[in-house]
């Protein structure tokens, strides 16, 4: 959810096949003003709407087909590049018939293919499709070359060019998003191996150290009693420094920073499209309540971004009370996890509450509480 790639998908393809749409309603319009004004006949009317309506239908698919990747031409390409034509071939050839208007399945069509072939092979199809057309515009109406040639150049040139940059723009959107999940990923691989060096550093040298400690401890248990003892004695102590530098190290994912968390957390949900507001007054905190309430915020936007749709989520935090409210809730929430599980725990044992649970009104509420 933390881009929305998907949405971003979904809207950026609902508005080209809405714009299909619109454009099928055009010509089907055209056809039918022709026909009613006896500018073409009956049987060409019905062919034509046949080929308009058997192209537009494939144009969903079409476009499906080519946005994720640059597939090769199909079969369903070269089909609407049949209807397309087909289209174009019987233009009418009264002088009002509307050509410029008629002629635009073409460069559609045209824009469709360029998402299957290369630039420069789209370029050089682009090149043999408006000159054909434009050639055959001229040959059966009579007229300029120039008043054809120009609008269908300009036309193929911006319809072609829109559905590219349309498509460049969801290529952008899914590989940032792609590179946000790879970085995360990396940092905590990063993360991990840190960890497991510093335990190794750490514990190597001291389990060695014990490990021969007790071995001479064991030799002169029967020997010498009294240094047997003292042996025992500095393993002891080993042993507690050592479980004292594992403490250490494992402090950084034990301690965590109230303000800090506030600050990623609204970084977090508002780059998912949910607008956040922070409400905290948490200075009169002991510092081991802020962690308590820290683990709670990144808990709870953590389930945020996991199992709702928010577009916006309220923190408050006022007197050892925090308060995350959210929109977005499915219609049938899911059992709380090990997440949620694991946070009551803490904050029983530390003297504190939680409840995580919908509102009447349709949001997602949870409130925890912590000893001041």
């Amino acid at each position: 959810m933390a881009a929305r790639p998907e949405t971003a998908r979904k809207i950026l393809l609902y508005w080209m096949d809405a714009m299909g749409g619109v454009m099928a309603a055009i010509y089907v319009t055209l056809i039918v003003l022709h026909l009613v004004n006896d500018r073409i006949s009956a049987l060409v009317a019905t062919v034509v709407l046949g080929c308009m309506i058997g192209f537009f239908a494939l144009f969903p698919f079409l476009l499906r087909d080519a946005y994720d990747a640059r597939p090769r031409p199909t079969l369903k390409l070269a089909a609407a590049g049949l209807f397309a034509a087909v289209s174009v071939a019987l233009l009418p050839h009264h002088p009002l018939a509307g050509t410029a208007t008629w002629l635009e399945v073409g460069a559609l069509w045209l824009s469709i293919t360029a998402l299957y072939l290369p630039l420069a092979a789209a370029a050089g199809l682009g090149v043999i499709v408006v000159g054909g057309v434009s050639g055959y515009v001229v040959a059966i109406t009579g007229q300029p070359w120039p008043t054809v040639l120009i609008p269908e150049m300009l036309s193929a040139t911006v319809i072609t060019g829109g559905m590219l940059l349309w498509r460049w723009l969801w290529w952008t959107i899914r590989d940032a998003h792609d590179g946000k999940e790879a970085k995360a990923s990396l940092a905590v691989s990063e993360e991990r191996l840190r960890f497991a060096r510093d335990l190794h550093d750490l514990l190597g040298h001291s389990l060695s150290v014990i490990t021969l400690k007790s071995e001479l401890a064991a030799k002169l248990a029967v020997k010498d009693a009294g240094r047997a003892a003292a042996e025992m004695a500095e393993i002891r102590a080993l042993a507690g420094d050592s479980l004292a530098e594992v403490q250490q190290a494992v402090h950084g994912y034990q301690a965590l920073d109230l303000d800090e968390e506030l600050a990623g957390v609204r970084a977090a949900l508002e780059a998912a499209g949910a607008r956040c507001v922070i409400d905290a007054r948490a200075d009169g905190l002991s510092p081991a309540a802020r962690t308590l309430l820290a683990w709670a915020v990144r808990e709870g936007a953590t389930n945020v971004l996991k199992h709702s749709t928010a577009t916006r989520c309220a923190i408050t935090i006022d007197g050892g009370v925090l308060e995350m409210l959210n929109d977005g809730v499915p219609a049938h929430p899911s059992v709380p996890g090990n997440g949620l599980r694991g946070l009551s725990e803490r904050l029983t044992t530390a003297g504190g509450s939680v409840t995580a649970e919908p509102t009447p009104a349709g949001e997602f509420l949870l409130r925890a509480a912590v000893p001041a």
